[in-house]
Protein backbone atom coordinates (compact mmCIF):
# COMPACT_ATOMS: atom_id res chain seq x y z
CA UNK A 1 0.00 0.00 0.00
CA UNK A 2 3.12 2.24 0.38
CA UNK A 3 3.53 2.32 -3.19
CA UNK A 4 -0.22 3.72 -3.84
CA UNK A 5 -0.19 6.37 -0.70
CA UNK A 6 3.42 7.38 -2.33
CA UNK A 7 1.50 7.64 -6.05
CA UNK A 8 -1.83 9.45 -3.77
CA UNK A 9 1.10 11.98 -2.55
CA UNK A 10 3.14 12.49 -5.86
CA UNK A 11 -0.34 13.55 -7.98
CA UNK A 12 -2.14 15.67 -4.66
CA UNK A 13 1.18 17.29 -4.69
CA UNK A 14 1.05 18.51 -8.51
CA UNK A 15 -2.41 19.49 -8.15
CA UNK A 16 -1.86 21.64 -5.17
CA UNK A 17 1.03 23.25 -7.62
CA UNK A 18 -1.59 23.81 -10.26
CA UNK A 19 -4.94 24.71 -8.32
CA UNK A 20 -5.02 28.00 -8.54
CA UNK A 21 -4.34 28.47 -11.97
CA UNK A 22 -7.16 25.40 -12.53
CA UNK A 23 -9.66 27.95 -10.34
CA UNK A 24 -8.98 30.84 -13.10
CA UNK A 25 -9.15 28.21 -16.02
CA UNK A 26 -12.51 27.60 -14.54
CA UNK A 27 -13.47 31.26 -14.15
CA UNK A 28 -12.66 31.89 -17.85
CA UNK A 29 -14.42 28.78 -19.39
CA UNK A 30 -17.70 29.68 -17.63
CA UNK A 31 -19.48 32.65 -18.97
CA UNK A 32 -21.43 33.50 -15.80
CA UNK A 33 -18.40 33.04 -13.44
CA UNK A 34 -16.62 35.27 -16.38
CA UNK A 35 -19.49 37.80 -16.23
CA UNK A 36 -19.38 38.25 -12.39
CA UNK A 37 -15.58 38.13 -12.17
CA UNK A 38 -15.29 41.27 -14.81
CA UNK A 39 -17.60 43.20 -12.61
CA UNK A 40 -15.78 42.33 -9.71
CA UNK A 41 -13.06 43.51 -10.84
CA UNK A 42 -14.37 47.05 -12.14
CA UNK A 43 -15.59 47.44 -9.02
CA UNK A 44 -12.24 46.70 -6.76
CA UNK A 45 -9.58 46.39 -9.41
CA UNK A 46 -7.55 43.25 -10.50
CA UNK A 47 -4.96 42.98 -8.12
CA UNK A 48 -7.61 43.14 -5.46
CA UNK A 49 -9.93 40.61 -6.85
CA UNK A 50 -6.97 38.21 -7.72
CA UNK A 51 -5.14 38.09 -4.64
CA UNK A 52 -8.85 37.49 -2.66
CA UNK A 53 -8.91 34.49 -4.88
CA UNK A 54 -5.80 32.82 -4.42
CA UNK A 55 -6.16 33.65 -0.70
CA UNK A 56 -9.53 32.02 -0.90
CA UNK A 57 -8.10 28.81 -2.95
CA UNK A 58 -5.71 28.51 0.19
CA UNK A 59 -7.88 29.18 3.17
CA UNK A 60 -10.77 26.77 1.47
CA UNK A 61 -8.28 23.62 1.05
CA UNK A 62 -5.77 24.47 3.94
CA UNK A 63 -2.96 24.51 1.77
CA UNK A 64 0.51 25.76 2.74
CA UNK A 65 2.73 28.10 0.30
CA UNK A 66 5.50 26.42 -1.65
CA UNK A 67 8.57 27.97 -1.92
CA UNK A 68 7.67 28.71 -5.67
CA UNK A 69 5.63 30.71 -7.97
CA UNK A 70 4.61 29.68 -10.84
CA UNK A 71 4.98 32.59 -13.65
CA UNK A 72 3.08 31.04 -16.71
CA UNK A 73 0.15 30.02 -15.90
CA UNK A 74 -2.49 28.44 -18.20
CA UNK A 75 -5.15 31.30 -17.53
CA UNK A 76 -4.96 34.34 -19.19
CA UNK A 77 -6.67 36.34 -15.93
CA UNK A 78 -3.56 36.08 -13.97
CA UNK A 79 0.15 36.56 -14.69
CA UNK A 80 1.26 34.49 -12.06
CA UNK A 81 0.36 32.73 -9.06
CA UNK A 82 1.38 31.12 -5.52
CA UNK A 83 2.26 27.80 -5.69
CA UNK A 84 1.19 25.32 -2.89
CA UNK A 85 2.40 22.22 -1.00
Amino acid sequence: MSEISDYTEKVLSQFAKQITDGVFLLIQQDRELMHDYLKLVEKHSLPVVNRQIGLGVKRRFNLDNDALRQDNPESTLIQSHQEFK
